[in-house]
């Protein structure tokens, strides 16, 4: 079931999806084309004990040395050092302003003893010079401070010819994935606050003892329905139950609302999925049947009353009520206006009040005589 409305709301949506993945998609290729291209160039460092010729204590205490963390993350902050950097700017005859497009980061390599150098800049070729200068720079200071143990190059940085970023296709990739969840997500959000919006105008236009919509909301939608098709044939009646009439102050609220709720379930019964049904006043209904002309409707209004015939038996009560039901209708036609049509309505129930024989009467526009006498003279 939920599978089914989240399609449903993909259905409605799926152009916002296709709109957002095409602006994410555009964005992303507009700003790889923009943005200057970055190059990255690594060097690799390792470390060892020191020179062979160096006595046995010396060999043993430098291997102990490299297989300590804590001194592998030494060299690696001693490269990463100011000094170091002022150093390697020196060696290339470079001023800072020269190089401030450019980062660098070394980092030991887990479970090793090799020290890693990244150098991102715009010019690859510069990039692997800054990360050699450092290299050097940190050996010479290192073997300064310390014989015990070695720091040589193990890889020289090498220029690279494909930038590390923007990479368009992936980012392309990338931008289309996020604009279709980020399209979907717009759309389920879009769908349940339109949602929860009809779920509020519909309590709104709704009766609260019914269920159906109240009397203010139905005449607006039959007079919307008359504009959007004003040659189109409809009709409408109105259900009078005069059994209610005696009760309304007597019985409980509670029972009154039983019975109102049980005549409503009989309507909704006899009607088809488009009718609309309203709440005319306290002791009637009103319902529209679109596309319907007088004399199919007069034989749906026929089926209504016989279902409100029966009495209605509310057994935590103890009552039973008969509803004695009328019903008069009326059918648009000739362009009449919306309260002639209602009046046409009341004037077909005023004469199903008087003819107890004949409780339902509609009104017809290209006849203007009550349906039924007519349906009783054929």
């Amino acid at each position: 079931m939920e599978l089914n409305l989240y399609l449903q709301m993909l259905r409605r949506g799926w152009w916002v999806v296709a709109l957002t993945a095409l602006v994410a998609l555009t964005v992303s290729l507009g700003a790889s084309f923009l943005v200057t291209p970055q190059y990255e160039v690594l060097a690799r460092f390792i470390i060892s004990p020191g020179a062979i010729e160096a006595s046995p204590n010396t060999v043993l205490q430098g291997l102990s040395t490299v297989a300590n963390q804590s001194v592998m993350e030494t060299y690696a902050e001693v490269m990463n050092s100011n000094r170091i950097y002022d150093d390697a700017l020196s060696f290339l005859q470079l001023q800072p302003e020269d190089i401030k497009d450019y980062s660098y980061e070394s980092a030991v390599l887990p479970g090793s003893s090799i020290l890693e150098l990244t150098v991102t800049g715009p010019d690859p070729q510069l990039a692997a010079e800054i990360a050699n200068a450092v290299g050097y720079q940190t050996i010479d200071f290192t073997r300064r401070l310390n014989q015990v143990i070695n720091l040589d190059f193990l890889d020289l940085a090498v220029p690279t010819t494909i930038p590390s970023s923007p990479q368009p296709l992936r980012n392309a990739a990338l931008a289309i994935i996020l604009g279709v969840i980020g399209g979907l997500g717009f759309v389920f959000v879009r769908e349940q606050l339109r949602a929860s919006l009809e779920t509020f105008r519909q309590r709104v236009h709704l009766d609260n003892e019914t269920g159906v919509y109240t009397k203010k909301y139905f005449s607006r939608w039959v007079e919307d329905e008359l504009a959007r098709q004003p040659n189109e044939v409809l009709s409408i009646g109105i259900v009078e139950l005069n059994g209610l009439r005696d009760i309304v102050d007597t019985f409980p609220i509670v029972a009154l609302q039983r019975i109102l709720q049980r005549v409503t379930e009989f309507l909704r019964k006899e009607l088809r999925g488009n009718d609309i049904i309203g709440r005319w006043n306290g002791n009637s209904f009103i319902v529209m049947l679109p596309n319907t002309p007088g004399v199919a409707a007069n034989r749906i209004f026929e089926r209504i009353f016989q279902a409100l015939s029966e009495p209605v038996k509310l057994d935590q009560f103890n009552i039973v009520v008969n509803l004695d039901a009328h019903i008069g209708g009326a059918e648009y036609g000739n362009h009449i206006t919306v309260q002639e049509l209602f009046e046409k309505a009341n004037s077909a129930l005023e004469q199903a009040r008087r003819d107890n024989e004949v409780p339902v009467y509609v009104w017809e526009m290209k006849s203007p005589f009550w349906a039924q006498k007519n349906l009783d003279s054929t």
